[in-house]
């Protein structure tokens, strides 16, 4: 490793304007130490590194390196596709050159990304389409004589939200396997065969998990057979993980399959077996809207044990609700001679039956594994079960089935340690950590703003015009150029409304344009003003005088009220355990440093970090959250901010 990325080492040869980091090498010499004991052990499980590594510290090359080394077969997991395509197009044909080889990556994508010919094929030859003067569909038909790959992310100009997309992809539960006319054709096969021969597979969490999920099931897998997996964005894995190993029934997804056996009538059964069928499709329509009519019209996430002892009706509704998916099963099954993508509409027709029965059936009482709970949004109703843990799925499924894992992250400590990653992903003490802070100057470069004693507190009265206020000149005494994070899209809007005829530079608004194009914007006009939420709290990478300040309105606690987050920790109390202190302080801490971590992405960076929640040093828990900021000297005061941006 040293050879690699030590002073004079090849990176140094290759890379213009590379700098030797002691935490790069000293992370890369980890990853590579726990590759190698993977390979040795004879116990089954895997050999298991946590490394936190801040910004600055160049973990994907140190990763990558002793990944690449190894000669096994490694997966790379991301959350975010600008990481995968920094990987495939930025990383991999640098060390190809640095490292002297060929390195056959592959960039492996869900399923729903890719076109499938068969569906394409036959929604441009159904009547309703075929004599339907369509740009979209004329463009696409251009499109398949040029591609190699078949991936929508070709087809920059199609909207995300394109009614047309979901009809011609290569769904998993309609896809015909051997049985399809077209599988010489397809992308996904072909997909598949480059895999089989590729070293190195970078996916994000959602396949990964959605592979773990299918082989769990034992319906198969999407990636082939690998050694390793590195998980970079790591902080992800719980939520995501939680998502995958649960069931979930929506309202759409039985509209979705009606749809699809409609239309497919059209063009395989007879006129009496149509009318038939299409008939009892119109009735099950009429009991899901029955069923859908039992739940409060109130928007939101809410648990569903005291919807099923109150609402009126719910036995009976649920009961032909059941019986119809399963009748529906049956006479798909029934109609298999008029082609296989019958029995496909079976398969979809049971698995729904089955999930809504999980979710929402009779079960034993006192069995706590799952947290059922409904989602009531404008038109539609979803239902979950998702796992109250997932530490003992992460045991089955993944621990025990490669050699080595690897998780990184620039935010897996809380307070200090790992403790709360651990407990969350069910990772012991005999697994290796590593900690490494940013190389970055913090204390000279920086400040870290909190308002001064008797500035409201976020629950505070008083608080929201205070904050607009002090927000207000920040701004002004930054010039504009600043990130300002929200908790809620009320609070954003609120400030948004304030600034709108008061600040005399461009105030960009989450929602208005694409994320993609307000960063852009916000990137290319020096003195603009971001105010967003959520997604932007992480993955916002702008170095340079565009982003010399960063805003964050409160501490980034989570709403209570979830039924998740409610159930987990009740789960913690129940065990003789503190929930706020061990579950919803650490995820806000986790939160926090990401949206701190916005500030500093290159070493010539400057600027201001701003929280504004006095709760920082008003409370006793401010302290925990001050341990995971960055060593910025800290100021109350904003004539020392208004000091620091006069210094050029």
């Amino acid at each position: 490793m040293k050879e690699i990325f030590a002073e004079g080492g090849k990176l140094a040869s290759r890379l213009k304007g590379f700098e030797p980091r002691a935490g790069q090498l000293q992370m890369a010499e980890a990853v590579a130490d726990i590759l190698q004991t993977g390979d040795e052990r004879t116990d089954g499980r895997a050999a298991l590194l946590l490394v936190e590594a801040e910004t600055g510290i160049g973990k994907t090359l140190a990763y990558l390196v002793p990944a690449l080394l190894s000669g096994q077969r490694i997966v790379v997991s991301t959350a975010t596709i600008n990481l995968q395509d920094q990987i495939l197009k930025k990383e991999v044909p640098l060390l190809e050159d640095v490292l002297e080889m060929d390195i056959p990556a592959l960039c492996v994508k869900g399923r729903q990304n890719y076109l499938c010919h068969y569906r394409w094929f036959q929604h441009r030859s159904t009547p309703q389409t075929s004599f339907v003067d369509n740009k979209d569909e004329k463009r696409i038909e251009e499109w398949l004589g040029k591609t190699e790959s078949g991936d929508r992310a070709e087809l920059s100009w199609l909207p995300d939200r394109s009614p047309l997309w979901p009809k011609i992809s290569a769904q998993s539960n309609q896809c015909l396997g051997g049985d399809c006319p077209e599988s010489t054709l397809c992308f996904v096969n072909r997909l598949r065969k480059h895999a089989g021969s590729a070293r190195l597979l970078i996916v994000n969490h959602h396949l990964f998990f959605s592979d773990l999920a299918l082989r769990q099931a034992g319906y198969g897998e999407i990636l082939p057979r690998y050694q390793s997996v590195v998980f970079d964005e790591a902080h992800h894995l719980e939520n995501v993980a939680t998502n995958f190993f649960g069931k979930h029934f929506s309202h759409y997804q039985l509209l979705d399959l009606i749809g699809d056996i409609e239309r497919q009538v059209e063009t395989d059964l007879s006129p009496s077996e149509r009318d038939h069928l299409l008939g009892y499709a119109r009735g099950l329509k009429q009991r899901l809207d029955l069923f859908v009519a039992l739940f409060p019209a109130k928007r939101g996430r809410y648990p569903l044990e005291p919807l099923l002892d109150t609402v009126s009706g719910w036995r009976e509704t649920f009961e032909n609700l059941v019986k119809g998916l399963e009748e529906l099963g049956e006479r798909c099954l029934k109609l298999g001679s008029h082609g296989e993508i019958w029995n496909l509409f079976a398969d979809r027709a049971g698995v729904l039956e089955k999930d809504l029965l999980h979710i929402a059936g009779p079960r034993e009482a006192g069995i706590g594994h799952f947290i059922h709970w409904y989602e009531r949004r404008e038109r539609t109703v979803s239902l979950s079960a998702t796992p109250l843990r997932v530490a003992e799925e992460l045991e089955n499924c993944l621990y025990n089935s490669v050699q080595s894992c690897i998780m990184t992250s620039a935010t897996l400590t809380t307070g200090g340690d790992f403790k709360y990653m651990r407990e969350r992903l069910g990772i012991d003490n005999s697994s290796k950590t590593l900690c490494l802070h940013s190389p970055f100057d913090y204390k000279e470069r920086t400040l870290l703003y909190v308002p001064e004693q008797g500035f409201p507190e976020a629950a505070a009265a008083g608080y929201n015009d205070a904050l607009c206020d002090r927000i207000y000149k920040l701004l002004t005494i930054s010039r504009g150029r600043a990130l300002v994070l929200f908790t809620s899209f009320r609070a954003m809007d609120m400030v948004a409304e304030f600034l709108a005829d008061r600040l005399p530079y461009p105030v960009l608004v989450q929602g208005t344009a694409s994320r993609h194009a307000l960063l852009d914007q916000f990137r290319e006009t020096t003195d603009s003003v971001l105010l967003a939420v959520a997604s932007f709290w992480e993955g916002v990478d702008i170095s340079g005088d565009s982003l010399s300040c960063v805003v964050i309105d409160k501490l980034p606690f989570e709403v209570p009220s979830d039924p998740v987050i409610q159930a987990r920790m009740k789960a913690i109390e129940e065990d003789g355990g503190k929930p706020f202190f061990q579950f919803q302080i650490p995820r806000a801490i986790l939160a926090l440093r990401q949206g701190v971590g916005r500030l500093m992405r290159a070493g010539t960076d400057r600027g201001v970090i701003a929280i504004m929640d006095i709760r920082l040093y008003s409370k006793g828990y401010g302290r925990i959250f001050r341990a995971g900021l960055p060593p910025s000297p800290v100021v109350r005061d904003l004539e020392e901010v208004a000091k620091f941006f006069a210094v050029k």
